[in-house]
């Protein structure tokens, strides 16, 4: 499939896709840096557009989305590519090292029909590999869900322009964003991509009214020191102290072998972030102790989670202990 807009013809050679903030100006015959959108004689031809390289049924926990329908599933589905290159990638092998072949047809009914058959699923969730490259896809698919009453997920590194932001907003449900680092960590170890202009996107999100919690993959030696952790927290904080903050633990993976993240770290980091914000958490660790939704009025648990299953103590939306509402959709 070919896109119909967010590209500019530059020259007879080139084309510039206007899907990310890299712009990425394509000359024939080549694809962008995500590896997935190629310029085919002047126009921007969508490699992965209905390809997917797999599917399954998720808790939504483990996107992690823990403010919305807990104890629920969803439809998880990935594809390829990515437009970072981040050099610790814990998804490398469908992100920065894959082949197309691999990919087989699944399009958006086939999907739906997929989804309608699990009487606990919410809706279709845009996961494994950064989705917003495969923009035009995750658009289809999502106006398509909305229209039989599902959910439409993206778990993203928010690499996305403002324009097809504004598009897919209405039909989007809720959103993971990871947060990697500032300026310089993206610049050095993402190669793409920039502190600002995913905060940029978080902030765009939360104002439009959708769910979005944010993830920081807390890199052994390169984002574990507390001014790192402190910047992401006081801006995630300064967009709304109602964001819930997912620290998760790095282990080495692709071009990085630095041990895994010191959970004394992760433990220290959530420290500091749950003195600004109301929900905080830690990932991909084996205890359970930083996982529950605690009440910030009373210190009620009102969600308990046992790894990925959860036991909600919530009225309408509310603690039940104290009538505090807690943020998200349940």
């Amino acid at each position: 499939m070919f896109a119909k807009k967010y590209f500019e013809i530059i020259s007879n050679d080139f084309i510039e896709c206007r899907i990310c903030p890299n712009n990425c100006k394509i000359k024939n015959g080549r694809s962008g840096f995500c590896g997935t959108r190629e310029n085919q004689t002047g126009k921007l031809f969508l490699k992965t557009y209905g390809k997917i390289s797999g599917a399954a049924f998720d808790p939504i926990e483990k996107k992690p989305l823990y403010h919305f329908y807990p104890n629920r599933e969803i439809l998880s589905i990935g594809s390829v590519g990515c437009n970072l290159k981040c050099i610790f990638c814990q998804n490398s092998d469908i992100s920065q090292e894959y082949n197309f072949d691999y990919l087989y047809s699944a399009p958006s009914e086939q999907l739906l029909e997929l989804s309608q058959k699990n009487k606990n699923n919410i809706g279709i969730a845009f996961t494994y590999n950064e989705p917003l490259i495969n923009f035009e896809f995750v658009l289809d698919t999502a106006k398509y869900f909305i229209e039989h009453n599902q959910k439409t997920v993206i778990v993203s590194n928010g690499l996305i322009n403002d324009e097809p932001l504004r598009e897919l907003l209405p039909y989007l449900s809720a959103a993971n964003i990871d947060l990697k680092g500032d300026n310089d960590f993206y610049k050095k170890n993402c190669y793409a991509g920039s502190f600002d202009n995913v905060l940029s996107i978080i902030e765009k999100i939360y104002k439009s009214g959708k769910i979005v919690e944010v993830t920081n993959l807390v890199v052994s030696g390169l984002n574990d020191n507390i001014q790192s952790i402190k910047k992401i927290v006081d801006a995630v904080s300064e967009i709304s102290a109602d964001i819930p903050l997912h620290f998760s633990r790095y282990f080495p993976r692709y071009k990085y072998s630095a041990p895994a993240t010191d959970i004394a770290i992760l433990e220290n980091a959530y420290d500091y972030a749950i003195t600004k914000l109301k929900y905080v958490y830690i990932g991909n660790i084996s205890s359970n102790n930083y996982n529950n939704t605690i009440c910030k009025i009373c210190g009620n648990i009102v969600i308990k989670r046992f790894g990925y299953n959860s036991e909600t103590k919530l009225i309408n939306g509310c603690c039940s202990n104290c009538n505090a509402e807690i943020y998200g959709e349940f």
